[in-house]
């Protein structure tokens, strides 16, 4: 049992997402990655040598590797997110290659919603450009908890410390008036190979890990199990056979945090109380489960507990509401307007909802604040004010990334139309002096 537990805590998951402005270079880094840490079949290196033979490049084009679709190759562009599976003896990744077209912002929110990290590719000649802002304003907006910035084409900046450190400087700054608690920022050659998967020859003044040695290194601090516990129900079993006759679990995925037999828990949106009396997990009884196992969940009273319902400690539930004040990003191509009726769908509950107010838009090139749009288009960032038929338990973003998001839906035909992230928009930044507050102050800079 003890050599299994150190080979889980050895290999564990880590996700994260890349982005960057057109050209510079991020398809080619995660290519580059991939080919470095052998991470890359034999079939597929072949396939790629004879596009880019076909192409007229002699050396394998790394790109093609994550751009997949036709229209990405022949535009030399990533559209979609594409997502990809590597490990090394240190870790496993899920790895989501977001586009850099400002066009495709709703595509970048959606490969960093569930990413612990996200690497942000800069071009060492053009330095800190305005999608560079976007690109750490939105990792900013979904609160991941560690940005990497990803100096890249340092061998076409003559590997010169200057450059490197010029476009550190003015990123970290930016990054930490977001409130972005961590930034690293690496010199690389995603072409040449330099602080991908090995050190760099050419940048001896760097003394700092490599791409993937920061990507197997940097603590996972997302850790669920330190949450507030959460557990929403997906499905309540009742077998009511004669081996099981009285037999009530409600089984789910635990969001966050973890629970023990024994503990006092509250029943939400009902606010009845009970206590767990067992849990079941593959079959076997145990005393304690945590994020994000999937469990049955029993309690010592017969409570009515449906799909939708969630499960909370008693002396930490969340309050329930039904006014909900968030920000969203509008994925869908038909705008999202003041009383357009929608679905709302949090974890395993979805209710009915109508949009109240949509108080403002934010320009994420220059974060500014445009007051009361009327609607939010595609790839649109604002604020809404969306009031619930029933009452949903919902924490905020800030504190739960699973229990304070949530999709707004297309009642008539199910089509996704934004996603949203309950509470304040941007955390405070780790210093900040006291000043007077001004128009922006909705936003929470």
């Amino acid at each position: 049992m003890t050599t299994t537990t150190e080979q889980l805590s050895a290999t564990t998951l880590l996700r994260f997402a890349t982005a960057g402005s057109v050209d510079d270079g991020k398809s080619t880094l995660v290519g580059r990655l991939l080919h470095d840490s052998k991470s890359v079949l034999s079939d597929q290196l072949e396939a790629v040598a004879h596009a880019s033979r076909n192409r007229g490049q002699e050396a394998p084009d790394l790109a093609l590797l994550t751009d997949g679709l036709r229209a990405e190759r022949e535009q030399g562009i990533t559209i979609d997110v594409a997502y990809r599976y590597f490990a090394t003896p240190r870790r496993r990744f899920i790895l989501a290659d977001t586009p850099g077209h400002v066009q495709y912002t709703r595509n970048m929110v959606t490969g960093a919603s569930t990413a612990e990290l996200a690497v942000v590719l800069v071009d060492a000649r053009n330095g800190v450009v305005e999608q560079t802002r976007r690109h750490a304003a939105v990792a900013a907006l979904l609160r991941v908890p560690h940005v990497v910035l990803a100096v890249n084409k340092m061998d076409l900046a003559g590997y010169a410390e200057p450059v490197f450190a010029a476009i550190a400087e003015e990123f970290t700054a930016y990054a930490a008036s977001l409130g972005v608690p961590e930034i690293t920022a690496i010199p690389i050659s995603a072409l040449a190979g330099d602080n991908v998967v090995e050190p760099s020859a050419h940048m001896d003044w760097y003394g700092g890990p490599t791409v993937l040695e920061h990507l197997e290194t940097v603590p996972v601090s997302h850790d669920l199990a330190a949450c507030h516990a959460r557990f929403p129900v997906q499905y309540v079993i009742r077998p009511q056979t004669a081996e099981h006759p009285d037999y009530r679990g409600y089984a789910g995925q635990i969001a966050a945090g973890a629970f023990r037999v024994g503990e006092a828990v509250t029943v939400l949106p009902s606010g009845r109380t009970s206590t767990v009396s067992a849990i079941d997990a593959l079959g076997e009884s145990v005393d304690i489960a945590w994020a994000p196992q999937s469990v049955t969940l029993r309690l010592a009273d017969d409570i009515d507990i449906s799909r939708g319902d969630l499960i909370a400690p008693a002396n930490d539930a969340p309050p329930t509401t039904r006014d909900v004040e968030a920000t969203v990003c509008h994925v869908a191509d038909q705008p999202l307007r003041v009383g357009h009726r929608v679905l709302l769908k949090h974890t395993t509950r979805t209710v009915k909802a109508i949009v109240k107010d949509i108080p403002s838009r934010l320009a994420l090139d220059d974060l500014s604040q445009h007051p009361a749009p009327g609607q939010l288009v595609a790839n649109d960032i604002g604020r809404v004010v969306v009031r619930t038929a029933e009452p949903l338990a919902l924490d905020a973003y800030a504190d739960s990334r699973r229990t304070g998001s949530f999709l707004l839906i297309d009642p008539a035909d199910g089509t996704t139309l934004s996603a949203g992230m309950a509470g304040a928009s941007f955390a405070a930044p780790a210093a900040k002096d006291t000043a007077a507050p001004d128009e922006d102050a909705g936003w929470d800079f």
